[in-house]
This record gives C-alpha cells, structure tokens and sequence, in this order.
C-alpha cells in the first residue's frame, strides 16, 4: 500500500486525515487538534479541505481587483455612463 502524505512537516497521510474525519473530525482546525496536521508550515491545509469535502476558502480580491469588478458590473447597470467614463468610445475612435 502506497502512503500518500498530506503534511511532510508531520509525517500524516491522506489515510490518516480520513481516518480523523469519520471520527468526527471535520473541520481543518479539528484535524490539526488531533495529528497536528497544517500547524507548521500550512502548505497542507488546502489538501486537507479538499480530503473532508470542503473546496478552498475563495480568495479576497485585491482591492485593484475589486475596482475593476466594481467597473464591469457598473458597465452593465449602465453601459452609456461606463463608456463616458472610461474613455472607451474615444480610445476606439483614435485606433
């Protein structure tokens, strides 16, 4: 049987981590409670998610980010004021 480890900074292995979890473990802050697993390092929390069925927590955007998707659903609502503001018809007439 092949180990398949999920945390190298404690040795703990995707059988263990399930194991954890039919036990009634079933949060990532539960499995480290018990093995330690995702304490040290964290590269193995995501890994740990996706083995008790949980996708990754969504990352925030960068308020750069933010500004742009705040822009494009404002283009939507209203698209003649988003091309005045944005300079986009100018833009395509000088091309």
């Amino acid at each position: 049987m092949t180990r398949v480890y999920v945390c190298s900074c404690f040795g703990i292995t995707e059988q263990q981590v399930k194991q954890h979890a039919v036990d009634g473990r079933c949060t990532p802050r539960q499995i480290a409670s018990a093995c330690k697993a995702g304490t040290d390092c964290g590269s193995c929390v995501k890994r740990i998610q996706g083995l008790l069925g949980r996708g990754a927590a969504p990352a925030r955007p960068t308020p750069a980010a933010a500004q742009r998707l705040a822009a494009m659903l404002a283009a939507v609502a209203e698209p003649e004021r988003a091309v005045a503001e944005t300079g986009i018809a100018a833009e395509a007439e000088a091309a």
